[in-house]
């Protein structure tokens, strides 16, 4: 059976009253961009508080339903034959075949419901749901009706250009249109967090560039396209994004010298921060992402959480925080990062780790502890700066 339409529902959305038409827009503009390069020809519009793709000619169906299922802001996919009005009698045969076609097992209750936009249409939109449903049932003896929970849910929709039938909802991400809800900078390594906290994150409308802290040669080349890889992997939800590669082993190094060895991941992670913090002014973003959760590691307790926040003039939003392990490599499992990140390529926080960092680090003292560094960090700082590299991913 060949699908010509694809019904999209949305959900949230529907709540934001005068504004809702922003939203629509941009959950448009997505789905445009999720079917750029599927092989196809798509228009896709909005009508009467839907969005439609129309498909135009030959398309690769299978292709085009993965890649809106990414969309963030759609709840269900629903593929839709498209049939021409010409007259109820081959609506009735039509709407039959279709049930043939696509339940070979006629064992199961069905409903069917009626949505009439074209108000001069000779029947009504009660007598449509009626009398299709005497034709499925004179046709298939197996099937049954249940009003009220049925297995199958038929649709049918009188429109200006023709009758739309439909009966399958495809579960879509849910969330808002991405860039709806502002930018933010993501703190990405090549572990299992940080690729999901941005997914997250994206999933609630908000835009993401990403900061990666690089550490030649202590990590690889390896390493680092393991990094992009997961990236592009994130990008596929997020839409395309910029990539900042940070070489953070000269800081690195400087802190491992100057500062007490159980303090190293707390002030890394505090320069991490401030770097962050550079790219996001220069792009305009709102605050920081970070895939941390409470009391994962030694630098995830709340009093080192609240060292790194120490330095940061921007919100950290943190979507991951009341997670747990299991919690977060279900959700890299389900968008395809997770065998990504477990490949055997080490990143800089596991490779200056400190053989037994405080959990409860005093701010005061860490301050203290960074002023060893004074008059040769910043001239680092500014080096990682300015030698960053910025590579553009997902385009």
């Amino acid at each position: 059976m060949r699908f010509s339409t694809f019904l999209l529902k949305y959900g949230e959305i529907g709540i934001k009253g005068k504004n809702r038409y922003l939203f629509e827009d941009a959950l448009v503009r997505q789905v445009r961009r999720a079917l750029l390069d599927v092989d196809g020809e798509f228009q896709v519009y909005k009508s009467q508080a839907r969005i439609y793709v129309d498909c135009e000619g030959e398309y690769d169906y299978e292709d085009a339903v993965e890649r809106l299922k990414r969309v963030f802001g759609l709840v269900g996919i629903c593929p839709v034959v498209r049939l021409k009005d010409e007259g109820f009698e081959a609506l009735k045969k039509d709407v039959v075949a279709y049930m043939d076609e696509t339940y070979p097992d006629k064992r199961l209750t069905f409903k069917v419901e009626t949505r009439r936009a074209r108000k001069s249409y000779p029947k009504n939109s009660m007598e449509i749901s009626r009398d299709l449903g005497e034709a499925v049932l004179s046709a298939f003896p197996d099937i049954r009706v249940d009003v009220h929970h049925p297995d199958v849910m038929l649709n049918v929709e009188v429109r200006a250009d023709g009758i739309y039938v439909y009966s399958q909802v495809i579960p879509g991400a849910g969330g808002m249109p991405v860039g709806t809800n502002g930018k933010a900078m993501l703190l990405l390594s090549g572990g299992i967090d940080s690729p999901a906290a941005g997914y997250m994150i994206a999933k609630r409308g908000v835009e993401i560039e990403a900061v990666y802290f690089h550490a030649p040669p202590y990590t690889s080349e390896r390493a680092k396209q393991k990094v992009l890889d997961l990236a592009r992997i994130v990008s596929g939800y997020s839409g395309p994004m910029k990539l900042h590669i940070v070489n953070f082993t000269d800081i690195q190094l400087s802190i491992y010298e100057q500062c007490p060895h159980d303090e190293l991941t707390i002030i890394m992670r505090r320069y991490m921060m401030r770097i962050a913090e550079h790219f996001a002014g220069k792009s305009g973003c709102l605050g920081l992402v970070t895939g941390e959760s409470i009391g994962q590691v030694a630098s995830q307790t709340m009093q080192s959480l609240a060292a790194t926040n120490d330095v940061c003039t921007l919100p950290v939003y943190r979507p991951l925080i009341g997670f747990d392990k299991r919690d977060i490599v279900e959700i890299a499992e389900k968008i395809g990062t997770f065998e990504t990140s477990i490949q055997p390529f080490e990143d800089c926080c596991t490779i200056f780790v400190a053989k037994h960092p405080v959990t409860k680090p005093n701010i005061e003292v860490i301050r203290r502890s960074e002023e060893k560094l004074t008059g040769k960090i910043e001239e680092l700082v500014q080096t990682a700066l300015d030698t960053a590299e910025t590579v553009k991913v997902g385009e």
